[in-house]
């Protein structure tokens, strides 16, 4: 058993305690691209009455990107983009959004973050919602950006002959996007 800290309070934590901690949040850190591929495999075999799984169209809209020439980071949003359905079922691309933001560009963040307002163009209108719900996001800077991900990738993505390249083939760039965040209160504390 590893050595632990010995507050009861965060507030009576001592440097000694954090000396403990932070090397385990550190190995923590290291596995997270494990963890959250080990995540994206539940979606695998769900299906949720869709013509393909929830593992498969993740897995062709990462194939569509990666074959446009999108760079990895975009791959990995792609491939990431709804690993939020087990856990967020009213709100899968803020769980998506959340894994990632401190990994990606804004401008990718607030894509995944949006992409089901943008999808939602394409079907709100069956369930009886707004299909321009996505006008209310109109003139933001990323708009189009995340337009445009629903349009080539996303939106293209449900189909049971389209090409889907394994897991395997996206797993060492989710592991170089997992590697350093870009954006996190916690970046200071990891150049020590």
């Amino acid at each position: 058993m590893s050595e632990r800290a010995t507050f009861t309070r965060m507030e009576d934590s001592t440097a000694q305690d954090w000396a403990i901690i932070f090397p385990e949040a550190a190995k923590m850190a290291f596995n997270l691209p494990d963890r959250v591929l080990s995540h994206l495999q539940l979606l695998d075999g769900d299906f949720g009455g869709f013509p393909v799984d929830r593992l498969t169209h993740c897995l062709q809209t990462a194939t569509l990107a990666l074959k446009a020439g999108r760079d990895e980071e975009y791959v990995v949003c792609a491939l990431l983009h709804d690993i939020g359905d087990t856990l967020g079922t009213y709100n899968h691309a803020d769980i998506a959004a959340a894994i990632l933001k401190p990994f990606v560009s804004e401008a990718n963040h607030w894509m995944v973050q949006n992409h089901g307002i943008f999808q939602g163009y394409n079907f709100f209108h069956y369930i009886g919602l707004d299909r321009n719900l996505r006008d209310r996001l109109n003139g933001h800077a990323h708009y189009n950006h995340a337009a445009e991900f629903v349009a080539l990738y996303d939106n293209p993505a449900f189909d049971p002959e389209g090409e889907t390249l394994p897991l395997s083939e996206f797993e060492p760039m989710v592991r170089n996007v997992f590697a350093a965040p870009k954006n996190s209160i916690y970046l200071a504390a990891l150049d020590h």
